[in-house]
């Protein structure tokens, strides 16, 4: 119940500034090579008994002034060793897709979608260690600040905090507890062909 709220509160975010910005929209239609960007962030993350640490490199196109869509691949590693000593350790790569809303040029509620492809070494304490190959999709929700984004300006230094709202087992953002791992991001938007497009 809980993610359907939030999806219905982040659509009427979205109702609410496209309704502020129609006459701009009107006047961007159609393809333009300076809404193109790229970018990436750093995925560090540390909890009682493990870490997770990834980069995630990103390309996408500002489709308004106050929406951005891209496409992601990521890389991520955790680890986590129990009481007991127990250990996991888990390498994940795969694509991924989001969506930035930005009601505020200096923040933005983020939803993002990633499959991963899963291998997980298991070390138990007290016999050999194991392997597991999977795949898992995962759907982060939440938000940051942008530092440097300006109207006409889509370059801008990030920080985000993100929790997989599918909480599925084996997702690289959920301990071997079912316990959901806050997934603290940092990094960088580069808007390409901008030129001083700035204030348009």
């Amino acid at each position: 119940m809980k993610k359907v709220i939030l999806v219905i509160l982040l659509f009427n975010l979205a109702l609410v500034v496209k309704a502020q910005d129609e006459e701009e929209e009107e006047a961007s239609r159609g393809f333009k090579k300076e809404k193109l960007f790229t970018g990436g962030n750093l995925i560090i993350s540390f909890y009682t008994g493990g870490m997770v640490l990834g980069v995630s490199p990103h390309f996408g196109y500002s489709i308004t002034n106050w929406l951005d869509a891209a496409a992601s691949l990521n890389f991520t590693y955790s680890g986590e060793t129990d009481p007991y000593n127990n250990k996991l350790r888990q390498t994940n790569i795969g694509p991924g897709a989001f969506i930035r809303i930005f009601p505020f040029n200096f923040f933005f509620a983020q939803v993002q979608y990633e499959h991963n492809f899963l291998n997980l070494k298991a070390i138990p304490s007290n016999s050999p260690a194991f392997y597991i190959r999977e795949d898992v999709n995962s759907l982060l929700l939440g938000g940051g600040i942008a530092s440097g984004r300006s109207k006409g300006n889509n370059t801008y230094y990030f920080f985000s905090i993100m929790v997989d709202a599918l909480k599925l087992k084996n997702s690289p953002y959920v301990d071997s507890y079912g316990r959901l791992i806050p997934v603290i991001r940092a990094g960088f938007n580069i808007a390409l062909f901008q030129g001083n497009r700035q204030g348009e």
